[in-house]
């Protein structure tokens, strides 16, 4: 018995398995096909918050290195925080490629808020200081003022009263007394009033003391000055020269008032009028 041949011709030598057909097709060989791509969509980097992080991080620096411009730096400084926090975050979602300018943006931002921070402290220590130097003038000024307002009023006394000067003498200037000048007067007029003033200085230092004005000047209460009346009776006495330590001298003065003169009278009187302010007496006139 013959064995049919193929229809392909082939031959077949050895032993074939039993379950193979001869006459069914050849098998197929599988080929592995790779899987076919397509073209993807990849967006543009969204890269502007970075760079605007950088640039007002930049910004808020450079305006916090002048100190008193740190109420303008300050919001630059915040907004790189801001923009440069979303910048790196779309830098780690792969949403944008300058993840180094978004962190500097960031950094910048920090340090320029605490240079802002620190401006301020700075600014407001500098203007409490200027502040309490500027009271401090003020109250100085006014504890002048009171002190000379006070020395002033020190130096306006009654008749008969004492004021002590710096240089250590003490004059006490008494009440007008009425004064009839001689015939030979000079500086009284008819019919003017005619006062005599009398001054006792007293040194109460150490040391001579010399009296280099001891001239009174007298005004009526309306200002008129009186005119200083010489005469040849050898009543009047000028205190000239100078105070022995503890010692005692009295000038007595006449003055001529006009009719008219209104009380109170008022006396000045200075030991040296280029060292001390005069002092004043006032009261009626006898």
């Amino acid at each position: 018995m013959t064995t049919p041949t193929p229809p392909d011709g082939s031959t077949t030598t050895g032993r074939q398995p039993q379950d193979h057909n001869p006459w069914a097709p050849p098998a197929h060989q599988s080929v592995d096909v790779p899987p076919a791509t397509y073209p993807t969509h990849i967006g543009q980097p969204r890269n502007g918050m970075g760079i605007t992080a950088l640039v007002l991080g930049l910004v808020g620096v450079v305006l916090g290195v002048f100190v008193f411009l740190f109420w303008l730096s300050w919001l630059p400084a915040l907004l790189a925080v801001i923009f440069g926090a979303v910048g790196l975050s779309h830098a780690r979602k792969g949403r944008a490629t300058n993840k180094g300018m978004a962190v500097a943006g960031l950094a910048l931002g920090i340090v320029g808020l605490l240079i802002a921070a620190g401006s301020a402290v700075f600014t407001a220590v500098v203007v409490k200081h200027a502040v309490d130097g500027a009271r401090s003038e003020i109250k100085e000024v006014k504890e002048a003022e009171e002190s000379k307002a006070a020395e002033e009023k020190k130096r306006h006394l009654s008749f008969g009263e004492a004021y002590t000067f710096g240089n250590g003498l003490k004059v006490t200037v008494s009440k007008p007394t009425p004064f009839t000048p001689d015939e030979f007067a000079n500086g009284h007029a008819k019919g003017n009033k005619a006062v005599e003033v009398t001054v006792t200085v007293v040194n109460t230092g150490s040391r001579r003391v010399g009296v280099e004005t001891g001239m009174p000047d007298v005004k009526d209460s309306d200002g008129i000055s009186a005119q200083l009346v010489i005469d040849g009776s050898g009543r009047q006495k000028v205190i000239t020269g100078a105070v022995p330590p503890h010692g005692t001298v009295v000038g007595k003065y006449a003055f001529s008032l006009p009719p008219e003169a209104a009380n109170p009278v008022e006396v000045k009187f200075s030991p040296d009028v280029s060292q001390w302010d005069d002092a004043y007496w006032s009261g009626p006139s006898s």
